[in-house]
């Protein structure tokens, strides 16, 4: 019995060990409402590496079935894909984005303190909220068993991974919400194209993200002027 249970945990691993070695670019082309699609963040969730698109929207990654790409714009609206064979069948594998830009006539926002999920009674006191990524995560160890078998295949690696680029992209929402484009061009001299590569570039510095989390805006600009410098060299020496 043990013979054949060490038998079949061999081949698994042997088989998910042989999925992981055929790594296929995945050429591809972004379909959106827009005159320049230079510069869009292609990003490969379980590997975390990213691309960006050329300005015909055209880009290539090194993917998997199974893999989920992440495509995010300041313009478009961002759009998550989870891989499968036959998109790696054709030439070009085609993305439908649309854009973000919405027209308000008139807003008015009037913020009630005492209005959240407990008062409205979704949710009780203490109750611990998960994102989709930490919820994906905790029923992939919920069990010994799931625990073992996700372990072996790489899925719990894969998703803590995912967890550490949902943080990352949920650091990148916060400054969207914060500073506006204006702030990045005019205060900190970032180029219109540059500016999603520099929120990627800040949010990876652990010191950051650090004054990020108490959301104290003069602390947080503070520490922003200082980076966008040190960004600003890096984007000269490559040109």
């Amino acid at each position: 019995m043990k013979l054949k249970i060490g038998l079949f945990f061999f081949i698994l691993v042997n088989s998910i060990l042989a999925q992981e070695t055929v790594k296929t670019v995945l050429k591809g082309k972004i379909n959106a409402n827009a005159i320049d699609l230079e510069g869009i963040y292609v990003i490969n969730l379980r590997t975390e590496k990213s691309t960006i698109t050329e300005n015909d929207g055209s880009f290539s990654i090194v993917a998997i079935p199974g893999d989920t790409l992440l495509f995010s714009s300041m313009q478009l609206k961002e759009v998550r894909i989870v891989l499968k064979a036959e998109d790696f069948q054709g030439e070009l594998f085609l993305v439908k984005m649309e854009s973000n830009i919405t027209q308000l006539k008139e807003v008015v926002v009037k913020r009630y303190n005492a209005i959240n999920a407990v008062a409205l009674g979704i949710s009780s006191p203490g109750m611990l909220h998960r994102t989709d990524a930490e919820r994906k995560l905790y029923t992939a160890q919920s069990t010994r068993g799931d625990a073992l078998l996700n372990a072996i295949s790489g899925r719990t690696a894969m998703l803590k991974k995912e967890i550490v680029v949902e943080s990352k992209l949920s650091f990148i929402n916060q400054l969207d919400n914060m500073f506006s484009e204006d702030f990045f061009r005019n205060k900190l001299k970032i180029p219109l194209e540059y500016i999603k590569g520099f929120q990627f570039y800040v949010v990876e510095n652990t010191a950051f993200t650090r004054v990020l989390k108490t959301k104290n805006k003069t602390s947080i600009e503070f520490l922003m002027i200082e980076l966008a410098d040190k960004y600003n060299k890096i984007i000269a020496s490559e040109k």
